[in-house]
């Protein structure tokens, strides 16, 4: 079986495939100074729970945008799994190019989320992805990662909106009733949830322009995917498992790390 590990700024999320499906996908909170020990106690416990064992775990794929995570994480499948991970990075075979100046800055989830799309789906498209950060990827009809635009993801935006005005209350996410809010909490809601509609709209619109694809396809994951698909049309697809897809087929195309030299 396989272990995989998207490490992302808030959550990280573990989860085994046998050969054929998920087995289970488990989430801990994203903490740098956690250590192996700590993720073996609470991971061993709930793959126990579903009826796996660490025995039948044979590799480990890992995905991380949080280099001081990534230690701990190694440590873990090689002390409690008993195997060298792969790290999800840009020298590796991604069966497409990185068509950007820099690919070594590319958070592995975006090149993640850019392989699974288009082996599931096709292209071209862009992959939405509601995390810390909304990212948009794009990646041609042949598979090729053509880079894309970051921006704050929605929790991000609300916590600054709480912080920097001394008036304006911590709210949850949700679709509102009308655009014109008639209390200070509705408002804030219409103003989140439209204004990122409209984020969404306007650089897909934008990226079709100048890629000149106006057939260019949309995926969407990330745990706000469902909500936000609900305000506009242009989200033809929602699927949350999208970089875990990632890391599966990526590991299938990248042999196993067989010694630890040289890692950090």
């Amino acid at each position: 079986m396989l272990l995989a590990v998207d490490a992302g700024n808030t959550n990280v999320v573990f989860a085994v495939h046998d050969g054929a499906e998920w087995r289970g996908r488990w989430r801990i909170a994203t903490r740098a100074d956690r250590t192996s020990d700590e993720y073996a106690v609470w991971l061993l416990t709930l793959m126990t729970h579903a009826g796996l064992k660490p025995a039948q775990v044979t590799r480990c794929v890992i995905g991380t945008v949080v280099p001081a995570a990534l230690y701990n994480l190694r440590r873990l499948c090689r002390d409690w799994f008993g195997t060298e991970p792969l790290i999800a990075r840009s020298i590796l075979d991604w069966g497409f190019r990185i068509m950007v100046d820099r690919p070594q800055e590319v958070g592995a989830d975006r090149l993640l989320n850019a392989l699974a799309a288009h082996h599931h789906y096709g292209g071209p498209l862009i992959v939405v992805d509601f995390g810390t950060a909304t990212t948009f990827d794009v990646v041609d009809k042949d598979g090729n990662y053509l880079g894309g635009a970051i921006a704050p993801g929605i929790n991000l935006s609300i916590e600054a909106l709480h912080r920097a005005a001394a008036r304006l209350p911590r709210i949850g996410i949700g679709r509102p009733q009308a655009a014109i809010g008639r209390d200070t909490v509705s408002a804030m809601q219409s103003g989140i949830f439209w204004g990122y509609v409209g984020l969404i709209e306007g650089i897909v619109a934008r990226i079709r322009a100048e890629a000149e694809a106006p057939r260019l396809k949309v995926v969407a994951t990330g745990g706000l995917a469902p909500l936000l698909a609900e305000g506009t049309a242009l989200i033809e697809t929602v699927d949350p498992d999208i970089t875990l897809e990632g890391l599966r087929l990526l590991a299938g195309r990248n042999p196993s790390p067989t010694s630890p030299a040289g890692t950090t």
